[in-house]
């Protein structure tokens, strides 16, 4: 158990290290960002932060010497850079975790060994491979990297034979997956805790809406039945548990049209869509992060209302004075200078009384 007062050390600095920086003050520990950006969200509520590249690796064994434990709040580190860190000290969730979760073969693969189904897909290496490897999965199905692919970047649709030419090109990649199109009704995604000692504790599966292939609105609870909602969780805690992860875990999941539930993509931190926990649990997803990876129980993941969470993309964040009109409306802005389109700049939870 790594005690309050102690340091977390917390790789990347935007708005997910911010908030889990705050939640951690308020366990009482003190924070150590390292990121490569200046004027990081996270460095504004942090007690200090290292600024150097993910790939310094001097930097990295002086920012290890200084705090207690590290965890990171995106996936997309180099895995050396990682496990230089926890040669050093306690890495949460561990490198072999991060390895599966930020290369989409891997973390599919891995997924369909436990049984638990995705999309059909394939490893698609070049452009040859792609034409050959379309005519297995078929159209439309969809390209992407392995790795580096967040927010609808690093992907493309693709929905006939004259789109695959210039769709591989597009990538600039010499590895990547192409998936077939799922038909699915809903979105949804469930955030599993799970501590050293293997407690696992999971949120209520929510309804994620995207817009712009970034999310939009994150609907708690889901509407689905509970048989549903059952299995959704329990694949999540199997996941978990099968990497071992002492954490967060984001699993996102599509519901078909004949109610399969099929996992999209992994997610080794706290999650976008897991906003809504700040306001409607007993205890929020940046709360719980920290307790996990600090050795702490985990907190009660009940809802304790249901509630509607509205991502603030770009000038939507100029509209904060409407949302602080709703009394039931909790704002969470990010702190970041610069608005452009497509940044996420703040998010609001609207409570409602639970059903």
């Amino acid at each position: 158990m790594i005690a309050p007062g102690s340091t977390i050390g917390i790789i990347g600095g935007g708005q997910l290290g911010r908030m889990m920086a705050v939640a951690a003050s308020a366990l009482g520990y003190k924070v150590h960002i390292f990121t490569p950006e200046e004027d990081a969200p996270a460095s504004e509520v942090a007690l200090r932060t290292t600024i150097a590249a993910y790939t310094d690796h001097n930097a990295l064994k002086s920012f290890a010497a200084e705090v207690d434990v590290v965890t990171f709040e995106f996936e997309n580190i180099p895995h050396e850079s990682l496990e230089l860190l926890e040669s050093k000290k306690p890495v949460c969730p561990n490198a072999a975790a991060l390895k599966i979760c930020r290369n989409r073969l891997r973390e599919k693969s891995f997924v369909n060994n436990l049984g638990i189904g995705t999309a059909d897909f394939r490893k698609v290496t070049s452009l040859e491979e792609l034409k050959k490897m379309a005519r297995v999965i078929g159209f439309p199905s969809v390209l992407k990297t392995t790795e580096m692919g967040y927010d609808g970047k690093g992907q493309v649709t693709l929905r006939s034979e004259s789109e695959l030419d210039p769709s591989w090109g597009k990538l600039r990649t010499n590895e990547a997956i192409l998936e077939a199109f799922v038909d699915f009704r809903m979105e949804i995604s469930v955030i599993v805790a799970r501590s050293a000692n293997g407690e696992t504790s999971a949120y209520v599966p929510v309804q994620n809406i995207h817009k712009n292939h970034i999310l939009d609105v994150t609907i708690a609870p889901a509407p689905i039945d509970k048989v549903l909602a059952d299995k959704a969780e329990a694949m999540a805690i199997k996941i978990a548990e099968a990497m071992g992860l002492q954490g967060l875990l984001a699993v996102e999941m599509f519901v078909t049209q004949d109610d399969k539930v099929l996992v999209n993509e992994l997610a080794p931190r706290p999650h976008n869509s897991g906003h809504w926990t700040m306001d409607a649990c007993v205890t929020g997803q940046f709360e719980q992060i920290i307790r996990a990876v600090c050795g702490l129980p985990l907190g009660n993941p009940e809802r304790l209302c249901d509630a509607e969470m509205k991502n603030l993309i770009g000038d939507d964040a100029l509209e904060w004075e409407k949302y602080m009109q709703d009394a039931n409306a909790k704002l969470h802005l990010y702190g970041k200078k610069d608005i452009r389109p497509g940044r996420k700049m703040g998010h609001v939870n609207v409570l409602k009384p639970k059903t």
